[in-house]
């Protein structure tokens, strides 16, 4: 039994104020201050996913790299996705995969395409031949602090394709190579029940995924295939001085006092993946802070 005692989670990781920072979309890790966390010094994995096969979106950076690492250290190889911009920080995400001793595949795919979905689900089934853990991380959002005028149909339509299209397609595409005992995960939001009216849209995209969650839950379960999702609150990534006109309050908000760290989100996604949630399906995992979600 270890003797070392809990790190109070107030101040456990950094908290704000956090220096003032924009960057272009969709954002990169190496500038951020502070540093994400994606638990490359603190994750130890137990091996319950040994032998395992994941297809992650939005793996390069922030919650999708915090899980493709865990993953790893818990024994299964990595499929992820990145947009070609990204490739140094997919490059980072295949080291620590590596680097856990397990295969990493990144590919430059963009779910707005459906046929890029498609061809992306038919690459890791000729690799692997099957998908044991699809999670649906990746999502564009922009903040319009001048309401839904200020929000183009450009603007919309990249955000509803990213968000809903893609895990739709992927999913839909993946859903009869995934084994009886395999799992999807789908990654929504806290904004899918308290929405910032600067986020309508993003916002919007999060609660269908909460529905989109629940339908497909039962459906699948008659495949042996559990369906869940994760709503995290506010989480310290790229996304965040790439869409947000601020950032040096961002987390205060939350009941804890600061925001998440990427390496807070992933042993969430592990417990979903793994045998020890074999009773779970159509859940919604809130890991929020504090912040009461129904």
């Amino acid at each position: 039994m270890s003797d070392e005692q809990p790190a109070d989670p107030r101040t456990r990781h950094p908290r704000p104020d956090f220096p003032e920072q924009q960057q272009s979309h969709p954002g990169w890790t190496e500038p951020m201050d502070p540093p994400p966390d994606h638990g490359e010094e603190s994750y130890r994995g137990s091996g319950v996913l040994e032998g395992r096969v994941a297809l992650v979106t939005g793996g390069d950076s922030g919650i999708g790299r915090a899980v493709c690492l865990a993953f790893a250290r818990e024994g299964a190889d990595v499929v992820f996705t990145h947009l070609p911009e990204e490739q140094a920080d997919a490059d980072e995400t295949a080291g620590l995969v590596e680097g856990a001793g397990r295969r990493a595949i990144a590919v430059a795919a963009d779910n707005r395409d459906e046929r890029e979905c498609e061809a992306l689900v038919e690459r890791v089934v000729r690799t692997y031949g099957r998908i044991d853990v699809l999670v649906n991380n990746a999502a564009y959002q922009m903040a319009q602090p001048d309401g839904i005028e200020a929000i183009s149909t450009e603007q919309f339509d990249r955000v509803m394709k990213t968000n809903l299209y893609g895990m739709f397609w992927l999913t839909r595409a993946a859903l009869k190579h995934i084994p009886r005992g395999g799992s999807v995960i789908n990654t929504t939001s806290v904004q899918a029940y308290q929405p910032s009216p600067p986020l309508l849209d993003y916002a919007m995209t999060k609660g269908a995924i909460v529905t989109f969650t629940h339908g497909l839950a039962q459906a699948a379960a008659e495949r042996g295939i559990r369906v869940n999702a994760v709503a995290p609150g506010p989480v310290w990534t790229p996304l965040i001085p790439a869409t947000l006109p601020t950032t040096a309050e961002f987390g205060r908000q939350s009941p804890l006092g600061r925001p998440a760290q990427p390496a807070e989100m992933a042993p969430v996604y592990v417990f979903l993946a793994s045998p020890a949630a074999s009773y779970l399906t159509g859940e919604i995992v809130n890991a929020t802070g504090g912040t009461p979600l129904p």
